[in-house]
């Protein structure tokens, strides 16, 4: 066979039926085969915007994403979103299309080094150039996708191969590496630290979903009603409704949760990596507290902190393993008040005529169907979504956490909506993020998929403007985008429904309208651009020195 029809074999026998792309000259041949093939294929309208559609469809799944693109600036226009991928440990394989092995190095049209490009932002890279490797390669590149901690793997297969033949025999996958085996001394030395402790918090982090260990970490927190706070990427990990669960945490983590770490003695660290948006200034993060962190990966422990006890392993087989009996009812107590104490308050919020954003979220989150699925942009809108609405699981949000890549929004809840296509799924945008890859509307028509658009509207670059608010003594460079195109009226021109409201008593209905339409729709929502997002920790501070209001 040749070996465009391999490499469709290979992503059918890997379960890869649907994947995303753009073709051109260099990945033709796998197009051509495309044809006769059962795997479907969603044209994107750029490079970028498929392969963060791929993402959405693999953080929704936990499967490994696919996205094709050719050589040259097919490639390179998705180094971004491999970036991406590898900072979120996302498990994605990437097919490049290169010029013909006897074109390789003479500066042949599209002819670019994808492969030495994409090192450091890729797991792993591969370029194919004998024949009888393309099956064993892409064999490889799914199984380092998804074994340990996850990542995007690149295949770059030169055009004379995919028209080539291939050798049909399929070779033997790989096996499958085991994961890492707790060692019980280091589970031992966890609970005795657990037990011991006066004032302990669980800190989640990604690698929870990742590990698929979401009813082993729920099953733990409900047997050890321990206070818990959660990342980013850990939101939707612990039940919302836990009256001991706090939010996120870091530079615009909720203020319990920020300040319970801060007085915490110890933290039991899961799947989690330090990050320095989470620990602010990082010689005052949680002072008094030692440290249990738990991963998959070595080369995270004692990276950012020193741990006292590291288990490293299947979070499947270590939270049944680790537990505390020791009752913690005065430390229980005052993270209760805290929460208490520190919760936002809806009603004072929505009292002007202005859209309150973290209101209207609220609201939507509250209208949502349970197990709906939110693909966030990045900016002020990204951190509002983050503290204000709730999600069942964590792959029902989708957010960038480690690149904070603006335009990752519309195009992941792309990919999600494939993954899901019976589920409710809703990209929240900002004005400045929307238009990073407003061009996915064009993909959202051709494919009527009814993926919801709720675009927060300050006709600024929100967070940067924050910052030059705050820390730059109100120097505004840049950020100002009044000349913002009507974005409903955008919409109608692909073919999609819109409304555009300025008003806080429009929102209910506005969203009632957005949720209940059957295909996709955009609603475009203006707002007040002096608003900010609180709280806020200021550069190199301690999150307890958090600003919780404007000073």
């Amino acid at each position: 066979m040749t070996g465009a029809q391999a490499i469709l074999k290979s992503l059918i026998k890997h379960g890869a039926d649907r994947v995303f792309g753009y073709p051109g000259g260099a990945i033709m041949p796998l197009y051509d085969a495309l044809l006769d093939s059962p795997v479907r294929h969603f044209l994107c309208r750029h490079e970028q915007g498929a392969a963060f559609a791929a993402i959405g469809y693999a953080r929704a799944t936990n499967k490994v994403g696919v996205c094709i693109a050719t050589s040259g600036p097919g490639a390179t226009n998705l180094l971004t979103s491999l970036a991406d991928a590898k900072l979120d440990s996302v498990p994605l394989v990437v097919i490049t299309g290169q010029v013909a092995r006897t074109s390789m190095g003479s500066d042949a049209f599209q002819e670019v080094d994808v492969l030495g490009l994409s090192l450091s932002i890729c797991k792993h890279s591969m370029q194919v150039m004998e024949p009888a490797d393309l099956q064993p390669v892409l064999n490889r590149a799914f199984a380092i996708a998804k074994e340990g901690r996850p990542g995007p793997v690149l295949v770059d297969i030169p055009k004379d191969i995919q028209q080539g033949f291939v050798p049909e025999d399929v070779p033997e996958q790989p096996a499958e590496q085991p994961l890492p085996q707790a060692k019980d001394t280091a589970i031992h030395a966890a609970n005795h630290l657990l037990e011991q402790s006066q004032r302990p918090v669980v800190y989640i982090g990604g690698g929870v979903s990742m590990a698929n260990a979401v009813p082993q970490l729920r099953d733990f927190l409900n047997r050890t009603g321990l206070p818990q706070v959660s990342t980013l990427k850990g939101l939707g990990s612990a039940e919302n409704h836990h009256s001991h669960y706090l939010g996120m945490l870091g530079m615009h983590g909720l203020a319990a949760a920020n300040l319970a770490v801060q007085e915490a003695d110890l933290l039991l660290i899961i799947g989690a990596r330090l990050d320095d948006r989470v620990t602010g200034k990082l010689e005052e993060f949680a002072p008094q507290a030692k440290i249990i962190h738990v991963d998959i990966d070595p080369a995270e422990i004692h990276k950012r902190r020193h741990a006292d006890v590291s288990i490293l392993g299947d979070l499947q087989q270590i939270l049944p393993a680790l537990d505390c009996h020791s009752q913690k009812s005065s430390w229980l107590e005052r993270v209760e008040k805290l929460k208490q104490r520190k919760a936002f308050s809806y009603a004072a919020h929505q009292a002007g005529e202005d859209i309150d954003a973290p209101s209207l979220l609220r609201s939507l989150s509250d209208l949502s169907e349970e197990d709906a699925i939110v693909s966030c942009d990045v900016g002020q809108h990204q951190m509002w979504v983050a503290q204000h609405m709730q999600f069942s699981h964590p792959t029902r949000h989708l957010s960038s956490g480690g690149l904070g890549t603006m335009g990752f929004g519309l195009p992941a809840a792309i990919g999600a909506q494939v993954a899901e296509p019976d589920k409710q799924v809703m990209a929240v945008c900002g004005d400045g993020s929307f238009m990073m890859n407003v061009q996915e509307l064009g993909t959202l028509r051709r494919y009527q998929m009814p993926v919801k658009i709720l675009i927060l509207d300050n006709q600024r670059l929100g967070m940067v403007k924050q910052w030059q608010e705050l820390f730059h003594d109100e120097r505004y460079s840049e950020t100002d985008l009044s000349d913002n195109p009507p974005f409903s009226q955008l919409a109608q021109a692909f073919g999609i429904a819109s409304c555009e409201i300025t008003d806080a008593a429009e929102v209910p209905a506005a969203l009632k309208t957005m949720l209940e339409h059957p295909g996709p729709y955009l609603l475009h929502v203006r707002l007040d651009h002096k608003a900010n997002v609180w709280p806020i920790v200021p550069p190199n501070t301690a999150n307890h020195k958090m600003w919780e209001q404007a000073r």
